[in-house]
């Protein structure tokens, strides 16, 4: 059987407009648009020595020295990688209908992401969050293949996940209210949600664990449950 192991690329891809130049641009994002060959417009962030050593490790020729000069540029696709609490602020100063991939979380708490769909919604920006799971080749074979009937009918689905979160390289996290599930665990909640379709309701218990707590880490693992949705015969 020959499954979907792949997204569509764009046909024309437009030039990218990188705000935000942490860890995650520098070790995934943007490697990922130099294997697809997709352009680099410029790159630009609040900590101009971030900005400078993301774009002299890639060759990328402009930084901006403002976020208005970094959303000046026409027919651009922006990709805003900043923390949760920072994504309205950013969204505030995008030009109306623009097409924006925003890193997730969609804010820290339920409040903020209201606020951003709104926001979205009132400049009528093309917009998505970046839950990556849900476009890796696994995944898009696993919905593939629940699309073709190929496992049968599906009753029950578990996720064990243990690792060792290495938290201190993002210290914007410090003292976050929400944490493990907003910056981690929604990831397969997502895909959980891509390959079967939204559940019902959602329990979710974050705890801590002993080497996390002398630290400001508030929550290091999850155990998280997914009512099933199938009404009972």
């Amino acid at each position: 059987m020959k499954l979907n192991q792949a997204w569509k690329r764009a046909s024309n891809p437009r030039p990218i407009v990188i705000i935000g130049a942490g860890g995650i641009v520098r070790s995934a994002h943007i490697p990922a648009y130099r294997k697809l060959e997709y352009p680099i417009a410029g790159v630009y962030d609040i900590r101009s020595d971030a900005a400078l050593d993301t774009a002299s490790a890639f060759g990328i020729g402009v930084i901006f020295s403002s976020i208005d000069k970094a959303v000046s540029l026409p027919g651009t696709v922006f990709d805003v990688a900043v923390p949760g609490n920072q994504i309205l602020s950013v969204l505030e100063r995008l030009p109306d209908g623009a097409a924006t991939l925003i890193q997730k979380p969609m804010g820290e708490n339920l409040a903020e992401a209201r606020k951003i769909l709104g926001l979205c919604r009132a400049k009528k920006l093309k917009a998505a969050i970046n839950f990556q799971l849900r476009f890796s080749p696994n995944m898009l074979a696993l919905r593939d293949m629940l699309a073709r009937k190929a496992l049968g009918t599906v009753t029950d689905i578990e996720v064990r996940l243990v690792d060792r979160q290495p938290w201190q390289l993002w210290p914007f996290l410090k003292g976050a209210p929400r944490l493990e599930v907003v910056y981690h665990s929604i990831h397969y909640l997502d895909a959980i949600r891509f390959c079967l379709a939204s559940r019902r309701e959602s329990f979710a218990k974050p705890l801590r664990i002993p080497r996390c707590l002398s630290s400001a880490i508030r929550e290091a693992r999850s155990s998280l449950i997914m009512a099933t949705g199938f009404d009972a015969a």
